[in-house]
């Protein structure tokens, strides 16, 4: 990071903080740290303010790919809404992606209705119902597709 007198930007937020769920997400931060110190990241100023977050945090090595996979039957099929997706690496990701936010609206959620002294609607439902019902879809046909080229499902 620059000079920790200088002041940071919206990205450098944004990237500690991805830092930040990818340490959660592998078991280093606790959900109760994660969501504190991703408090303190978007209240940050400066670089120095942004490092502090980070300092216990191992640096992520780049993934090392060996062979390229080859494209799955979700990618094949053109599902949800022409975005690639390349088969089980991608579907692995794309579950992570849904559990850390999963877990931050839960988390919102749970605080704004702690402090309004009720429970509120249930508004999570509506950014991870979807999400996952898609996702799980696409596992599904994923998993029917390798079944399919191994010979176990008729085609």
């Amino acid at each position: 990071m620059p000079e920790p007198h200088l002041r940071a930007a919206d990205v450098d937020r944004a990237a500690v903080a991805d830092r930040l769920g990818a340490a959660m997400s592998t078991g280093r931060l606790s959900v109760a740290e994660y969501d504190e110190r991703l408090s303190r990241a978007y209240a940050a100023r400066t670089y120095g303010e942004l490092a502090e977050l980070t300092t216990d945090l191992p640096v992520a090595p780049a993934p090392v790919s060996l062979s390229k996979p080859e494209p799955g039957p979700v990618a094949q099929s053109g599902a949800c809404a022409g975005l690639p997706h390349t088969g089980g690496a991608d579907l692995a990701t794309a579950w992570r992606n849904w559990a850390v936010t999963a877990v931050i609206v839960l988390a919102v959620w749970t605080v704004t209705s702690i402090n309004a002294g009720q429970v509120l609607y249930p508004w999570p439902v509506w950014v991870i119902g979807p999400w996952g019902a898609v996702l799980l879809s696409q596992t599904l046909n994923a998993h029917r597709g390798a079944e399919r080229g191994r010979g176990r499902l008729p085609g």
